[in-house]
């Protein structure tokens, strides 16, 4: 009985072999004797991928240097997405300051110190948009503190270490790259400061912790960059970081192994990735180098036309003036800079240090307004359209005994109330808008259309009937007429010191 099994179990392969064989007996035919090499197979596009994946990582050079932030990642963000780091506000935080070089790398900065920038920003783009006043508005409510500082009793191996006060996220030192170099750090900001309050319970913003390092130049000034790298971070109230992980690694407990396998592991600690420097301010140094030095200047000192000039009637500015009121398309990028801080946008300077009159004039209102924000954004956009506000009365005056030369077909037979005269002779006038109706604005438009000075004006005069002479008053100037037209005569004052101006 065995043997017969035996024989049918042979008769069974056999003929699986024979079938096996007829099915591949076409491929040859199929394909030709050429089709099918090794070398095509090795062309197509994924194999190719793999190949030029393969190079690029032969290629790609580590780092100079690597930082690492003592602080456990998050178990909740998904692979191929950035880690994720809680920290609590106020707690000091280690980041290793580790040299990576390989033999005979950098040669240069060796037995040299380096300067290391920390930061923290934020992370998204929005928010780099308005830091200026985000953190402004964060100093109003939070005076006399800073957003990051070092812990300098706990710190090793940093060497002066530095803070601006007027760069309050930003901290400097010095470190040997040959030895042990840890700085501690504390951030004093938490997430939810910057979130538009709501209904309570809002997630909080993300902010990055960078490092921009910096060797020495030919001066033994650190302005050469180096390397810089980051982390995303997320700041809570204290002990609000511990329960916040806490409540992550519950989460991904509950999870299916195959819904595990979406994220990443929790790591002990986090290695800051590289990243492209951080912008410095244009217009902190004067210098044509820019230094990553801080400074105690946190602005260039334009020299701007007094604010006196801004009226549309100041004669002896009005090239400068039209200038620095409208933005020409042509205005280069410190001409720009000058209209930003001639029309009260100094605090977007930076954000616009390299836009030329022709960049600002691209922008878009909605551009604007998710840049600046809705109040500055409008703002910004109705200076760049050269919208301006209707003055509140438009008079029209000419000096007395100033009459042109007269014109051919003109005939001077109309009455002096609509800007004719009796005579042959044109009278020129000039348009005066007030912005606020009083006595002491219209004294000094007037002064300022015939270049009188304001002091040598005593009083200034309406003539009435019989030609009497009326003071005039911001309750006179309120009840002016539109467009009404006035000849102005000056009459010398009794003191002998000044003049009266008269309007006729």
């Amino acid at each position: 009985m065995a043997w017969v099994l035996k024989m049918e179990d042979a008769a069974i392969e056999s003929g699986l072999v024979h079938d096996f064989d007829a099915s591949l007996s076409g491929i040859g035919q199929e394909l030709g004797a050429g089709a099918y090499s090794m070398s095509d197979v090795l062309a197509l596009p994924i194999f190719k991928q793999e190949d030029s994946a393969l190079t690029l990582n032969s290629e790609t050079k580590n780092p100079p240097f690597q930082y690492v932030l003592c602080a456990s990642t998050s178990p909740a963000v998904k692979v191929h997405e950035e880690t994720l780091t809680y920290l609590n506000q106020g707690q000091s935080y280690e980041i290793r300051m580790l040299d990576n070089r390989k033999m005979g790398e950098l040669p240069e900065i060796n037995n040299k110190t380096v300067k290391s920038i920390i930061r923290v920003v934020f992370h998204d783009r929005r928010l780099q948009y308005t830091e200026h006043q985000q953190l402004e508005g964060w100093k109003w409510n939070r005076p006399g503190d800073r957003l990051l500082d070092i812990d300098i009793p706990m710190s090793v191996g940093i060497i002066d270490p530095k803070t601006n006060p007027a760069q309050l996220n930003a901290a400097e030192f010095l470190w040997d790259i040959t030895k042990r170099t840890s700085v501690f750090v504390q951030v004093h900001c938490i997430s939810t400061e910057f979130t538009p309050r709501k209904h309570g319970g809002e997630k909080g913003v993300p902010f990055r912790i960078q490092v921009d390092t910096y060797k020495q130049n030919e001066n033994g000034e650190h302005t050469e960059h180096l390397h810089s790298a980051s982390c995303q971070i997320k700041v809570f109230k204290p002990k609000g970081a511990d329960r916040k992980q806490k409540t992550d690694r519950e989460k991904m407990e509950k999870r299916t192994t195959q819904e595990k396998e979406k994220y990443q592991p929790s790591y002990d600690t986090t290695i800051l990735t590289e990243c492209s420097p951080w912008p410095e301010n244009a217009y902190v140094n004067n210098s044509s180098t820019a230094s990553p030095a801080f400074t105690t200047s946190a602005h260039n000192s334009y020299t701007l036309p007094d604010s006196n000039s801004s009226s549309p009637n100041h004669q002896g500015d009005a090239v400068t003036q039209a200038t620095l009121d409208q933005l020409s398309p042509t205005a280069s990028i410190q001409e720009a800079q000058q209209w930003l801080h001639k029309n009260r946008f100094a605090s977007y300077a930076r954000l616009f240090s390299n836009f030329s009159g022709s960049d600002l004039l691209k922008l878009t209102r909605d551009d604007l307004v998710q840049i600046c924000g809705p109040a500055d954004g409008i703002r910004l956009c109705n200076a760049l359209k050269s919208r301006t506000v209707r003055p509140r009365l438009t008079i029209y005056v000419c000096q007395e005994n100033t009459p042109t030369k007269n014109v051919a077909h003109l005939k001077g037979t109309g009455d002096a109330e609509n800007g004719e005269h009796g005579s042959n002779n044109i009278y020129v006038y000039h348009a005066i808008y007030l912005e606020e109706m009083s006595a002491s604005e219209l004294t000094r438009k007037i002064a300022s259309v015939f270049n009188f000075s304001q002091s040598q004006i005593n009083q200034v005069y309406k003539q009435g009937p019989t030609g009497i002479h009326i003071l005039v008053t911001d309750q006179m100037v309120f009840n002016f007429q539109d467009e009404s037209c006035f000849v102005i005569g000056t009459l010398k004052a009794e003191s002998g010191d000044g003049y009266h101006v008269i309007l006729k």
